[in-house]
């Protein structure tokens, strides 16, 4: 299965969260992943968010940033998708940067994988739900 996974799983790869076993199990090779350059970013971000926090040493965030680029991932620049981007973000009423992991999904006939609750449910009611699925959904197991 084609799969685009977004910041919200590949930070399970990284730091144990609820939900990281599921995470766990997008690397045993049955799909091809994918994710924008963008990512590399958010999950930078998510891993400053945990030093400062303490939920991680400030040492393990640089040492696991340095990894990034280890995970089976075919990075996509997704730039010429920027338009599409920007429309997806402006029919759902939902921020640009969940909308450029929807657009590669669709781009490349994939499917979204997100532990993110809130853009599940914007996208849920539109007519592209059938482009991204919640991570632990029983439709990635097969």
């Amino acid at each position: 299965m084609r799969l685009v996974v977004d910041a919200s799983v590949a930070v399970k790869w990284m730091v144990t969260e609820v939900d990281s076993a599921a995470a766990d199990g997008l690397l045993d090779g049955r799909h091809e992943l994918h994710a924008p350059r963008l990512m590399l970013y958010e999950i930078s971000n998510a891993l400053w968010v945990k030093g400062r926090r303490r939920g991680i040493e400030h040492d393990e965030a640089i040492l696991l940033s340095q990894h990034l680029l280890d995970f089976p991932i075919h990075w996509d620049d997704n730039w010429p998708a920027l338009p599409t981007t920007v429309g997806l973000a402006l029919t759902l009423g939902h921020p640009v940067y969940d909308c450029v992991y929807l657009a590669l999904a669709r781009r490349i006939q994939g499917t979204l994988v997100t532990a993110d609750a809130r853009f599940s449910r914007v996208v849920a009611s539109t007519e592209y739900r059938n482009s991204l699925v919640m991570l632990g959904d029983p439709v990635l197991e097969g």
